[in-house]
C-alpha cells in the first residue's frame, strides 16, 4: 500500500478543509477577490457570481470531507475536487502570470499538489478496489 493510499482519509481532510476556506468568498466577495486575485468586480451581478463560486467550492471541500469518512464515494470525491481545481490552475494560468503574485498563485500550488496526490490515490489504489 502506498502512502497515499495509506493516508487518503487525512489527504482529504486536510485538502477539504483548506478548500472550505473558500466560504470567505460566499460573504465577503469583494474581500476575497482582492485577497485572492487584487482586483475587485462590481455590481449585483458580481456580487451572485463570487457567492455562487465561494459556495460551489465550499461544497467541494465538504465533499472531500465527507469522501474521506465514506469510502464508497472517495473516487467520485476525489474525481470532482481533482477536476475542479484543475480547472482553476488552467484558468488562472490562462491569464499568464498577472495573478501569481496574489493569493491565487498559492492556491494553484497548493492544489496542484491535491491533484497530484488525488490522482496517485485513484490510479494506486482502483485495483484494489475492485
Amino acid at each position: 500500500m502506498s502512502f497515499v493510499a495509506a493516508n487518503i482519509k487525512w489527504i482529504m481532510l486536510v485538502s477539504g478543509a483548506l478548500t472550505c476556506t473558500m466560504a470567505y468568498a460566499a460573504i465577503a466577495p469583494q474581500a476575497a477577490l482582492r485577497s485572492t486575485f487584487g482586483e475587485t468586480l462590481q455590481g449585483p451581478l458580481a456580487e451572485i457570481v463570487v457567492r455562487n463560486w465561494g459556495a460551489l467550492i465550499t461544497l467541494v471541500g465538504a465533499m472531500l470531507v465527507y469522501g474521506a469518512f465514506n469510502p464508497q464515494v472517495r473516487s467520485l470525491a476525489l474525481t470532482i475536487a481533482g477536476a475542479s481545481k484543475l480547472v482553476f490552475i488552467a484558468l488562472v494560468l490562462s491569464h499568464g502570470g498577472r495573478y501569481l503574485g496574489r493569493q491565487a498563485g498559492i492556491a494553484i500550488a497548493v492544489d496542484a499538489v491535491w491533484v497530484v496526490l488525488f490522482a496517485w490515490y485513484l490510479l494506486t489504489a482502483r485495483p484494489a478496489q475492485t
